[in-house]
């Protein structure tokens, strides 16, 4: 009888331990995963500095040339403060991004208008960086983006959500664009080619 008990004490003992190497890879994991998702935003929020930080260059440039056109001036200067006031949250820095993307749209278009300030160098250079850090900016999203996807789909799946919501770990927020240009679906044109 003693040798039946020990055989069921060595089982439970196993069971036990394998339960709790699993519970402590499954907190490792997710810890991972936060710190993966950190680390990601932390590489958009450096580009979204630097963005930041090319804009007022930008718009001193176009003032030289289109110095009566301050609403424009005025919009983007309030978009680009919003977007760098700090403590928010991805989906907030988005909304306050897609802001300012329109409003640098629209200072664009001014841009357009004087094709002196087209050809400056200073112009020409300062339009090529922002869209150097436009596309780092891009990635930098693809990156966070398939981080959160993969922390939240651990989250949401069983067994692993038992020890999500014992230990307070919870979905994370998307960095989501909603600029029309970019979701736009391309316009193809065949008309003018030979067949």
């Amino acid at each position: 009888m003693d040798s039946g008990i020990s055989i069921v004490l060595i089982v439970l003992l196993a069971l036990a331990l394998v339960v709790g190497l699993w519970l402590v890879a499954t907190y490792n994991g997710f810890v991972r995963l936060r710190n993966l998702v950190q680390e990601s935003w932390r590489q958009i929020d450096v580009e979204l500095h630097r963005r930041h930080d090319l804009i007022p260059n930008l718009v001193e440039t176009v003032k030289g040339y289109a110095s009566h056109e301050r609403a424009v001036f005025d919009e983007v200067t309030a978009a680009r403060a919003a977007a760098a006031s700090p403590g928010t949250g991805p989906a907030a820095q988005a909304a306050q991004e897609n802001q300012l993307t329109s409003a640098l749209g629209r200072l664009f278009a001014v841009a357009e208008a004087y094709p002196v300030l087209r050809a400056s160098e200073n112009y020409a250079q300062l339009q090529t960086e922002l869209a150097t850090t436009e596309d780092r900016i891009a990635a930098g999203r693809r990156f966070y983006n398939a981080n959160v996807r993969t922390l939240n789909t651990k989250v949401e799946t069983f067994p692993a959500n038992l020890v999500a919501g014992a230990f307070g770990f919870t979905r994370a927020e998307y960095f989501e664009v909603e600029d029309a240009a970019v979701r736009a679906v391309p316009r193809v044109d065949f008309g003018g080619a030979q067949g």
